[in-house]
């Protein structure tokens, strides 16, 4: 298991693209982004997206999210059509968005169900993560048990190896994101990321 310890500012680009290629090659990696640590793998990678699955001890029927760099990477895996002003407002930024998924995105990310989660965080080193592909974007945190916010704490709530932590040191945020399902014809708040108590 490899660590690398970043800046979140600024972070040493040659450490980055050896990130991306253990995303690449079927990794599983530890990543902070704008509100907590995520589990990241290739979303076109099934065998490392099942690691997540057992990593957090989560049911295979609870889809995961996708995380993308841009609105451009956004539009690659989701319908935006309808939704862009909204989504712009908010993007980059500590929301999920739930949309229409595209046929690009892998069932087993989304549980084979026709929407999916979509972040775009207001953090340099997950968005430059998923300049290539999207990754998935999930609580580094056994399912329906605390989140933690430094990297040792959530490796021993875990007890099984990711092939990288990307080290930033204790987070501010204890908080995931705000979950807003854009499906319906009014937008819905499913999750209100600064009063939830428990993520999974």
């Amino acid at each position: 298991m490899k660590r690398f310890k970043l800046d979140s500012e600024n972070p040493d680009i040659e450490l980055i693209y050896k990130a991306i290629d253990i995303l690449k090659n079927d990794g599983v990696i530890l990543y902070p982004t704008d509100t907590i640590y995520g589990l990241g793998a290739n979303i076109f990678s099934d065998s490392a997206v099942r690691r997540i699955y057992k990593i957090k001890e989560r049911s295979s029927k609870k889809p995961l999210s996708i995380l993308v760099s841009n609105f451009d990477g956004l539009k690659l895996v989701a319908e935006t059509k309808g939704k862009e002003e909204i989504i712009k407002k908010y993007l980059p930024g500590p929301y999920t968005f739930i949309l229409r998924r595209k046929r690009i995105v892998p069932s087993v990310v989304t549980s084979y169900t026709s929407k999916v989660g979509v972040r775009i965080p207001n953090n340099k080193i997950s968005r430059l993560l998923s300049m290539n592909f999207p990754i998935t974007t999930t609580s580094a945190n056994i399912s329906n048990k605390e989140v933690m916010s430094n990297p040792d704490d959530i490796m021993k709530q875990l007890k099984k190896e990711v092939d990288l932590i990307i080290d930033v040191g204790e987070l501010k945020c204890k908080n995931p994101s705000t979950i807003i399902d854009l499906t319906k014809d009014e937008p819905k708040i499913i999750r209100d990321g600064r009063n939830y108590k428990n993520s999974n």
